[in-house]
């Protein structure tokens, strides 16, 4: 058995493809997962299966589609382990994240897709944008008082939006520590 986070992509987002918490994680469990929890509701879900990630993902996107209301073209969903989650914040740019008075920091996370197919599609605005391809997420940081100018929500045009889902770094960070929290609880002494 591994514990997983699992990221949600497109519900509980401007007002569209509601899903409550409480739901989700009954579902979860029924179709089989166990120790289901949710953190915000913006589509983060830690879980344990002894599935392959690949039939999580499967698994789970059926049930998003048979058993809510949803816009099923912008769902997908990212299965995570620990140690692929670890790996994302270990390898992230020099100071990026550490300035959270200055900038506002995010983590697309790619879904079926590689940030050498993406990375020339943004186009950060200078002064304000800074992008960074990492392993199967693109590290972006604007700066906070421009941000209004940011050209980063300009991706939403592009075809391969609906291979990504966005996390802030705190979220992020967040859900490692759930996860370490996790495996602390759950590790023989």
């Amino acid at each position: 058995m591994d514990t997983y986070v699992i990221l949600l992509r497109g519900i509980n987002v401007g007002g569209k493809n509601k899903i409550a918490m409480a739901e989700l994680k009954k579902y979860l469990e029924e179709i089989g997962f166990s120790s289901v929890s949710t953190f915000i509701a913006s589509g983060n879900v830690i879980l344990v299966s002894d599935k392959h990630p690949v039939k999580i993902k499967a698994q789970i996107e059926a049930m998003l589609t048979t058993r809510f209301q949803l816009d099923s073209e912008i769902i997908k969903v990212l299965v995570l382990n620990h140690k692929q989650l670890q790996s994302i914040i270990d390898n992230k740019p020099k100071d990026f994240g550490c300035q959270s008075d200055r900038y506002h920091s995010d983590i697309i996370f790619l879904i079926d897709i590689d940030a050498a197919q993406v990375m020339t599609s943004f186009n950060p605005r200078e002064g304000v944008d800074t992008i960074w391809p990492g392993d199967g997420v693109i590290y972006a940081q604007r700066l906070s008082v421009e941000r209004d100018k940011s050209r980063l929500g300009s991706i939403s045009a592009l075809p391969f939006y609906k291979s990504l889902t966005i996390r802030n770094w705190n979220t992020v960070t967040k859900l490692l520590a759930i996860l370490e929290d996790r495996d602390t609880f759950t590790s023989p002494s």
